[in-house]
């Protein structure tokens, strides 16, 4: 498996264990660096080894995850019931993000979207409430907010804390799980639950907000991506597919984002030898019975580049071409999709090639992070439920 590093190089996966040195430095389980297609070997890539990289002008090597929290000061969490088939998956930054939205969707159900909009005075955001549950679930941001203002997180105004926590939410209501609930729909426990379990290492596929995701042919789930630019900037992806449309390639195993996957991290199919007619026609999940809201990939590109509000605007509608790459037909009537921009701000770009070049990786992180929700999704166990990706193709 290869990594390529912000200048370049790229690191060879030999999957060794991070256990800890003597000294106590810590290994990155990468053994081989790559520069200008030749591989050098390296005995140990320890603090000592990269350092000594540093000073012969080869920059340091890192160890990244693939996933949304390869961007430092983010965290996941994800919590869901599989009797419910549904459930929440929160997105907690250890410091404000500057944040942004853009929803393309015909059916889409939001939380605090004016609050994001460029003009609106509040810059930043503490975290990210995604949910199945239709409308009810946009009760799991207010569960975030609560675990965040329990930590002292929010936007003060005198002595008054206000945890800023968008969200969004995807139809999950038909897929076979139990939603007789009782007065209250359970999405604000669940969205606690998953801000209180956020860490740098969380799960794929059948989990969290994509726990009832369906798409029209297989069963969806939560996916996640992550990448650089040439100049640095690092970016992050996670998606919810709950998608009218379809991301594989008429009824086989290719996906609609395969020239975009790295390490064969969807299961290296690549694209069919030729396209019919058939493989371009429509596969539309629930067909003429679907109605506006029953369908919507939800998501979240995350950055450290430094951005401005408009700017993280910017971004969050040029990653939303990464649905076009990966979803097949998508911003449908009865779709709700929508993109949430965050910046950290650790690194500076620039304000208008390096932000367009940021934009351009972010799309296509974001095709990936789709591909590998359907790819890493495990079917529900409900009788007529649909079968996952690895069912059919292993």
């Amino acid at each position: 498996m290869m990594f390529t590093n912000a200048g370049g190089f790229q690191l060879e996966d030999e999957r060794l264990s991070q256990e800890q040195e003597s000294d106590g430095a810590a290994r990155c389980p990468w053994k081989r660096l790559t520069v200008g297609g030749n591989i050098v070997a390296l005995p140990e890539l320890t603090a000592d080894t990269l350092l000594r990289l540093a000073k012969s002008n080869i920059p340091e090597a890192d160890c990244l995850k693939n996933l949304l929290t390869d961007i430092a000061g983010v965290r996941v969490g994800h919590a869901d019931d599989p009797k419910l088939a549904s459930g929440v998956t929160a997105i907690v930054f250890d410091s404000p993000a500057v944040g942004a939205i853009d929803v393309r969707g015909g059916g889409p159900g939001t939380r605090e979207e004016a609050l994001l909009r460029p003009e609106s005075m509040v810059e930043t955001i503490d975290g990210i409430a995604l949910s199945g549950g239709s409308a009810l679930g946009l009760d799991a941001a207010g569960g975030v907010q609560a675990w965040l203002a329990e930590q002292g997180r929010g936007l003060r105004i005198r002595d008054a804390i206000i945890p800023i926590v968008p969200g969004a939410i995807c139809f999950d209501l038909l897929n076979g799980g139990d939603k007789n609930w009782g007065r209250f729909p359970p999405y604000r426990d669940l969205g606690y639950r998953a801000a209180a379990t956020a860490r740098s290492d969380f799960a794929l596929g059948s989990v969290g907000a994509g726990m009832g995701a369906t798409t029209a042919t297989f069963k969806g789930g939560l996916g996640s991506a992550s990448a650089r630019t040439g100049v640095g900037a690092s970016v992050g992806a996670l998606a919810v597919v709950n998608a009218v449309g379809s991301v594989t390639i008429g009824d086989g195993p290719w996906f609609w984002a395969a020239p975009f996957e790295m390490d064969g991290e969807y299961g290296g199919r690549g694209l069919p030898a030729s396209f019919t007619p058939d493989m371009l026609s429509a596969r539309l999940k629930g067909a003429l019975a679907a109605s506006a809201g029953e369908n919507t990939t939800i998501a979240a590109v995350v950055t450290d580049a430094v951005l401005t509000k408009a700017q993280a605007k910017r971004l969050a509608m040029i990653a939303q071409t990464g649905m076009a790459r990966a979803i097949y037909p998508v911003h449908a009537p009865t779709d709700g999709d929508t993109v949430f921009a965050a910046a950290t701000c650790a690194k500076q770009i620039d304000p208008v090639f390096g932000l367009t070049e940021l934009g351009m990786v972010a799309a296509n992180t974001l095709a990936r992070a789709i591909a590998r929700g359907v790819f890493a999704a495990t079917a529900l166990p409900f009788p007529g439920a649909l079968p996952a990706w690895k069912d059919r193709f292993g």
